[in-house]
């Protein structure tokens, strides 16, 4: 056996050095904590025990730590997942609600193999943003029932957690902030008796470990029927979540990642999941935020003690968990919002640059997220804004320019751009069918086709003149525009 090179011996130290292993175990351990609250309240979503999603979290978490494109990422029980498989739980039963979840994974693997990852690279940036900007809304959002109607204790306790987020690291980072926080406001209420909503309020702890089997479904072609829109949408969501979330993470950190690796990963994490009695997930921003902004970890290792650490609390410090506020986590999360939030993305000096295109397309994937709480709507129709855009903007670059032939005998039309669906429907309008000479001449050398309605365009210019006794003669095609124009021309019914 080969001893390791130089450099993985020195990616290796760097890895399991103090500072590095201290990062990671304390990152994992305040991950942990904020995962509790909303694993339970996910479940509540679904409609299952807080146990299921407790278990879902665990599971998702250590096996993605693992097979996962993304280090550092954080994949749980989420909300957008509970609200698509809910109605199946509510209507079919909990077997149903697993076995599609095993049949998402199985979905998430197959697009993953697919390819399905690469569409990522359509996604602009002004989406990016209006993600990213959507997301901290949400997360606020989340929030604020956790401020309304509630003791006023809450309050004080909120703003103290704040403060301490914000200043304790001006003392030293050796410690997270949050972590300092949730246990600081923990030992304050359980010690002077003060009386304000607490985890333990939002459901019952497990105090067993999660056992593996199959789900109590009959196993037929009506049961695969029934469950398998529900398992498509899950997967679907999923993907476009932790996709979206790995391509933020790999800003933040100036890094590259698989998204290949990380679409199969999430398909093998449901499986997992599903098999051990879990609600599945995908990626969870909020909690990866916490991971990698906020408490800066950087490898699998924080991810994998997130889920380690989640189980742990559960079974073995359930009680002590119980009692820590939600106020705590509340200002955890709020903390989460204004780090997450894209605020340079709305001030007035970057508005005043930005094209009117590239705000709309922000606002409008911002305002789906917001209204449909659904992340992946909002990127969808984030995306068909730009391409609108894009294809107006682009529509205007093709121009056509006639230069006559000194004798009479001839007119040459110069086309330059790029010829598609949007800017080609004004082409056929930008030619003097009567009163052109009996040869056309239409150069295309500045030009490029690009789609079938381009030819058909073509096709329809040729028709016309046709109509009127004379002949079209195209010349300048590229090899690319030629193939195209060589093996449509004709075949799309132009001009009749």
């Amino acid at each position: 056996m080969f001893p390791p090179s130089l450099s993985v011996r020195s990616a290796l130290s760097r890895t399991l050095s103090p500072k590095v292993l201290r990062t990671e175990v304390l990152a994992g351990l305040v991950v942990a904590l904020a995962l509790i609250p909303e694993a339970i309240s996910f479940s509540i979503i679904a409609g299952v025990d807080p146990a299921i999603g407790l278990f879902a979290s665990f599971t998702m978490a250590v096996v993605i730590s693992v097979v996962g494109g993304r280090p550092a990422m954080i994949s749980a029980a989420t909300g957008a997942v509970a609200l698509v498989i809910a109605p199946l739980n509510r209507e079919h039963g909990l077997g149903h609600l697993i076995a599609a979840v095993i049949l998402a994974g199985v979905f998430q693997i197959a697009l993953g193999l697919l390819g399905v990852a690469k569409l990522m690279r359509f996604i602009p940036r002004s989406v990016m943003v209006g993600f990213v900007n959507s997301l901290a809304i949400l997360v606020f959002m989340a929030q604020v029932p956790e401020m309304y109607d509630v003791p006023w204790a809450v309050y004080p306790l909120m703003a103290a957690g704040l403060a301490l987020m914000v200043f304790f690291p001006k003392i030293t980072k050796a410690v997270p902030a949050p972590l300092v926080s949730i246990v600081a406001l923990t030992v304050i209420t359980v010690a002077a008796g003060i009386a304000v909503p607490t985890v333990g309020d939002k459901g019952e702890l497990p105090s067993a470990l999660p056992v593996p089997g199959l789900p109590d479904v009959p196993f037929t072609l009506d049961t695969l029927t029934l469950i398998a829109p529900y398992a498509l949408a899950m997967a679907l969501v999923g993907l476009m979540e932790s996709l979206m979330t790995a391509k933020l993470v790999d800003e933040i950190t100036d890094t590259r990642s698989s998204k290949t690796r990380e679409s199969i990963g999430q398909g093998v994490a449901n499986m997992v999941t599903g098999f051990f009695g879990g609600m599945g997930g995908c990626a969870m921003i909020g909690q990866t935020m916490i991971n990698v902004k906020v408490s800066g970890a950087r490898t699998r290792l924080s991810t994998f003690l997130a889920g380690a650490f989640l189980l742990m609390l559960c079974l073995a410090l359930g009680p002590v968990v119980s009692e820590i506020p939600m106020a705590a986590l509340v200002a955890v999360m709020v903390m989460v919002c204004v780090a997450t939030f894209d605020w340079h993305s709305v001030a007035p000096k970057t508005l005043k640059r930005m094209p009117a295109g590239e705000i709309v397309v922000m606002v409008v994937t911002v305002v789906c997220v917001v209204a449909s709480h659904n992340l992946a709507v909002g990127v969808v129709v984030g995306s068909v804004t730009a391409m609108v855009v894009f294809a107006r903007r682009v529509a205007h670059l093709a121009d056509v320019v006639s230069v006559l032939d000194p004798g009479g005998g001839q007119v040459v039309y110069r086309v330059t751009g790029e010829l598609f669906f949007a800017s080609s429907n004004d082409l056929v309008g930008r030619f003097d069918y009567a009163g052109d000479p009996d040869t056309v001449v239409i150069d295309l050398s500045a030009a490029h086709i690009w789609d079938a309605s381009s030819v058909a365009a073509l096709d329809a210019i040729e028709h016309r003149y046709a109509q009127r006794g004379k002949r079209v003669e195209i010349t300048g095609l590229n090899t690319a525009s030629a193939r195209l124009h060589g093996s449509l021309s004709g075949e799309l019914s132009a001009g009749k």
